[in-house]
């Protein structure tokens, strides 16, 4: 009986030793690992020594340039814990299984709005090609404005070369880098310079360019380009309007050419950083954008003889005192300055939409007239690097105007004190979230992708949600203002008078007629490329139909005007 005790303790000895080596080995792995991410992270100071932007607070959960997708995607799923309900709408017309269904999709489609992590992205290609021309350090704040024109924003991949080409395509001579990251457009330079080693930040995407510091920018002179050979971004034609000489003589540029073009007169006004180009050959004006050009003054074009195209001149005089009006690409400098609200709000409001409906498009609108920023549920990083800043601060915070929100569950409803609720034709809705997810913000998806079984499965997945949305917000919304897309689009100044008035804002007049003139944005979808047949079949049709007197009753029965009479014969 001895030997088997002695052995089974010998044994026991063994795997004493045997579990205690492992666990020293295992704790040395561990140290080795922390070691190596330590000095990884020493290795590169540049990207974690850059400070953080002005007026910008982190969320409770803090979204940081590396391992941003990760971070997003647990905030998100923590919410959808907590909140636990799906959306529950229109009684009989939603079962639990169909909202059920509806919280699923938008799980997925907010997982498509993320970018990509840190392991699937691809690595920038860093360019040692430098364009244009080094000016120096200068002083950028809120007394001392360097550059003056547009503005837009890029944490992981700013270089000079990108902000150049930007800046060049709106029409802008200098381009200044800020805090490695943000990227400021002007025409004239109208700061002292600052010493060289305040820009000491160097370009999130390009090692060994200096991109400015804080309150300071690092300036360049654009490549030069030959007249009528630049290529500007958001120049569009406002319309043929009759003026007054005596108005005209007020205007405060003018130039007169003999071999005037509209590209000329448009590439004059833009180097003067103003809004408006008034064409009449020979002559070019340059101004603000004012009531003079309200749609209710605009003429027949055919008053305006010629061609309306940007790159060619104008085969004939226009008529005595009629002048062709196009917006440039510069910004009208009395609606760009934006901010977060002075004071923390104690009040939420939603901007709630359907995907596709033009949530972007309307803060967009919102931040011209009001001046402040929006903030939004989500982050998309493609919103943020455009100049919507409120897409980084926690939307819970108090400090924007509006959020945007896609949600329709009953707690996330009641989340909100009040709504903006916007409502799409659910036919156009669809078509623009599907070229969103196929082709970006900007892009459209082609013949092949409509002909694919992904669209039928997309419209019988997407059209309910499209209706659960607008019923739910309807029945558990407090205070709502709805707005229909398509009535902002016909009616801009007097929609944008209500939405101001439901966040009680006061706007001034030029803060509209700003807002007017600079309406587009940068992510207005072009209505070209449309899909060479209809993609709704008459099944879906009839789905979608039914859809919409769904919602056009839900909003009747809170006493709201029904849909417009465009969405569906009646």
């Amino acid at each position: 009986m001895v030997a088997p005790f002695y052995k089974l303790h010998c044994l026991l000895k063994r795997a004493q030793m045997l579990l205690l080596c492992l666990g020293i080995a295992y704790l040395m792995a561990g140290s080795i690992l922390l070691l190596q991410r330590s000095s990884i992270r020493v290795a590169q100071p540049n990207l974690a020594s850059l400070p953080p932007l002005w007026s910008l607070s982190a969320p409770p959960t803090a979204l940081r340039t590396a391992g941003l997708g990760m971070r997003a995607r647990s905030r998100w799923v923590a919410i959808q814990a907590a909140s636990g309900g799906g959306a529950k709408a229109g009684g009989r017309h939603w079962t639990a299984s169909r909202s059920l269904g509806v919280q699923h999709l938008h799980h997925r489609w907010f997982h498509s709005l993320l970018p990509e992590s840190p392991e699937q992205r691809v690595s920038v290609q860093r360019s040692s090609r430098h364009k244009g021309t080094y000016i120096g350090c200068f002083l950028h704040n809120a007394s001392d404005r360097a550059l003056g024109g547009t503005m837009l924003y890029d944490l992981r991949k700013m270089t000079s070369s990108l902000c150049q080409d930007t800046c060049s395509e709106s029409g802008y001579q200098f381009a200044g880098l800020e805090y490695g990251a943000e990227c400021h457009c002007g025409n004239r330079i109208s700061s002292p310079r600052a010493p060289e080693e305040d820009c000491s930040l160097v370009c999130r995407g390009e090692r060994g360019s200096p991109c400015g510091g804080v309150g300071r920018l690092s300036i360049y002179k654009v490549e030069e380009q030959l007249p009528g050979h630049r290529k500007f971004r958001n120049v569009h034609y406002r319309g043929c309007f009759k003026l007054l000489k005596s108005i005209i003589g007020t205007f405060p540029v003018y130039s007169f050419q003999p071999n005037l073009t509209t590209q000329s007169c448009i590439e004059t006004c833009t180097d003067k950083e103003l809004p408006l180009a008034v064409f009449k050959k020979p002559h070019c004006f340059c101004t603000w954008t004012s009531s003079l050009f309200s749609l209710n003054q605009q003429s027949d074009n055919q008053q305006c003889v010629g061609n309306h195209t940007i790159a060619s001149a104008l085969t004939a005089s226009t008529e005595p005192d009629h002048y062709q009006v196009y917006y440039t690409p510069v910004l009208d400098s009395r609606c760009k300055e934006r901010m977060f609200l002075p004071q923390r709000s104690s009040s939420l409001v939603a901007l709630s939409s359907f995907p596709g409906a033009g949530n972007t498009w309307v803060r967009h609108l919102i931040e011209l007239v009001t001046g402040y920023y929006t903030g939004s549920f989500y982050f998309d990083g493609t919103l943020y690097n455009r100049g919507f800043k409120g897409e980084k601060d926690y939307w819970k915070s108090g400090r924007s105007i509006c959020v945007k929100t896609h949600e329709s569950g009953q707690k996330e409803i009641e989340m909100f004190d009040s709504a903006i609720l916007l409502i799409r034709n659910p036919y156009r809705s669809l078509m623009a979230e599907f070229n969103r997810k196929c082709a970006g913000h900007l892009g459209h998806a082609t013949d092949a992708q409509w002909k694919s079984k992904e669209w039928p499965e997309f419209v019988s997945s997407y059209a309910p949600w499209w209706a659960s949305h607008a019923v739910s917000w309807l029945k558990f919304g407090r205070r709502l203002l709805v707005v229909h897309y398509e009535e902002l689009q016909r009616d801009l100044l007097p929609q944008l008078r209500l939405i101001t008035a439901f966040l009680n804002v006061t706007m001034t007049e030029e803060r509209f007629l700003c807002a007017e003139s600079n309406q587009d944005g940068h992510f207005k979808r072009s209505g070209a490329q449309r899909p060479s047949f209809d993609p709704f079949t008459p099944d879906m049709r009839q789905m979608i139909d039914s859809h919409i007197h769904a919602v056009d009753q839900a909003l009747q029965s809170r006493n709201f005007s029904g849909l417009p009479q465009d969405y569906l014969p009646r």
